[in-house]
């Protein structure tokens, strides 16, 4: 089916308030495929020589000379549609790439994240996703994942990507994320995690003594690992805080794998133990790694709580040369114990520390985003909306408090200017001050869910149609901004 003709055909008799997105333009056998942008929402354009509607569900149609015009909505159904038809569109495992994961709180922006990804050789996790996410922004597996899809047909993509269910804790969780066809799991198990802060003398060994009629680690003790030239080797009392603190969390991960084990057979599995008070030190690596290869738990990614503060949307925090001595270690013991990747979370913006954090593991390594490209977003706001970007700021301002519970943060709202001393024009700056960014980062839940006393939502639709009119200048920011990710990390 030839592309210029259906064009020609659709702009001259159907085109009046509509826009082409001709990078999607897709054939297959007799028909033809692409999408379109009206006054306020996208559609799908299913074209042929005959009424058949391929399985679409159809919201219009019409017939110009020999073709048929089908216009169809980006419904769920139709994705799943799509998606037979074009395989392409369904994520796999990257099992053994290096990769790089963007989160998408607003589900419009995969466009801009397969910009930048642009002649880069990571495997890009398009689809990256935590449960908390998803309970804050109201949105499922299946929104996760056909958001995805709609993007990069739009976008006219072709190659591969993979589909990450972050952060789960539970196994309804884990099973909602196995039936929609994500390729990735990444368990976290910090609820069954324990802080030795919290613990006294007594109770670690009482704790340890418990384990140890379960399983005896204490064959631990008659083992010297030799890591980046140096000789490592538990003592006693290391090896029972590291029992103590990770034994339970590692019981935990091996259940969620039998499960994902059961329902699926190519998958990648993460280990995430950042979300911890305690840095993990390369014994506690060494020793959760030791019991997961005890348990037969084949995983892909470990995701360990690094030295110094990695706050949600700024840069790193902490002694630099400190995490370049510790990530060398790490990464050697990641490479002696059969050759996984570390994951780096909360890895948006921390510009200063990816040129080590690649360079240690040998550009074998996954990386985590997803607020930075809603910030991108809020950004977009206050230079076309400055007013509704004012009553989105104040509005984060009130329930900051509140959000910021499950985020460890260091935010100081006595740093943010006062927003009605600002012009329009230096609304944008506020997004250098890092008190600002995680205002707004952390209150994205409370901003796309208020609603009036009618049940109106107070910024969420607004929100949603200045991104629509302004879209090509949101992906030219995302594409820059991921990309300097990209390139600092060497891809």
């Amino acid at each position: 089916m030839d592309k210029k003709e259906v064009f020609i055909l659709f702009n001259e008799h159907l085109g009046r308030g509509y826009s082409i997105y001709e990078k999607s333009f897709k054939t297959k056998g007799n028909f033809a495929l692409f999408m379109v942008k009206g006054n306020k929402k996208k559609e799908l354009v299913l074209t042929s020589k005959t009424d058949d509607k391929k399985g679409f569900d159809v919201i219009k149609k019409d017939k110009i000379k020999d073709y048929y015009f089908h216009f169809c909505e980006l419904s769920h159904k139709n994705a799943d549609t799509l998606k037979k038809i074009f395989p392409n569109l369904n994520p796999i495992p990257c099992l053994n790439k290096a990769s790089f994961g963007t989160g998408d709180r607003l589900g419009i922006t995969t466009p801009g994240h397969l910009r930048a990804f642009d002649n880069s050789k990571l495997f890009p996790f398009l689809a990256q996703q935590s449960v908390r996410e998803n309970e804050r922004t109201r949105r499922t597996w299946k929104d996760v994942l056909n958001d995805v899809v709609w993007g990069i047909f739009q976008e006219g993509y072709e190659g591969e990507f993979g589909a990450d269910a972050d952060h789960i804790k539970e196994e309804k969780d884990l099973l909602e994320a196995i039936a929609e066809g994500f390729t990735m799991f990444t368990i976290d198990p910090s609820d069954h995690v324990r802080e030795l802060s919290k613990l006294s003398e007594n109770q670690k060994n009482e704790i340890y003594q418990e384990i140890l009629k379960k399983h005896n680690v204490n064959k631990y003790l008659e083992k010297t690992y030799k890591i980046d030239g140096k000789i490592l080797n538990f003592d006693e009392k290391t090896l029972r805080d590291a029992a103590v603190v990770y034994f339970d969390a590692i019981e935990h991960v091996e259940k969620m794998y039998k499960v994902v084990k059961k329902k699926v057979k190519m998958f990648d599995f993460e280990i995430s133990v950042d979300e911890t008070e305690t840095p993990t030190s390369p014994l506690f690596h060494i020793f959760i790694v030791e019991e997961l290869r005890r348990r037969n738990v084949e995983f892909q990614n470990l995701a360990l709580r690094f030295v110094g503060d990695w706050q949600k949307g700024i840069d790193y925090i902490g002694d630099i040369e400190e995490f370049r001595k510790e990530i060398k270690i790490h990464s050697e013991i990641a490479r002696n114990f059969g050759g996984y990747k570390l994951s780096l979370h909360s890895g948006s913006d921390k510009f200063s520390v990816y040129k080590y954090f690649s360079e240690s593991t040998e550009g074998f390594f996954h990386v985590k985003t997803a607020g930075t490209s809603y910030l991108e977003a809020i950004k977009i706001i206050a230079i076309h909306s400055p007013e509704l970007y004012r009553k989105i700021h104040k509005f984060a301002l009130k329930v900051f408090n509140k959000d910021k519970a499950s985020y460890h943060v260091t935010t100081d709202l006595s740093k943010i200017p006062d927003i009605d001393l600002l012009k329009n024009q230096e609304l944008p700056k506020l997004f250098e001050i890092d008190s600002v960014r995680q205002l707004i980062h952390i209150t994205y839940g409370s901003v796309l869910n208020a609603r009036n006393e009618k049940g109106e939502y107070l910024f969420r639709d607004n929100l949603y149609k200045i991104m629509f009119d302004y879209e090509e200048e949101y992906y030219d920011s995302i594409a820059r901004h991921i990309g300097k990710h990209l390139e600092l990390l060497g891809y």
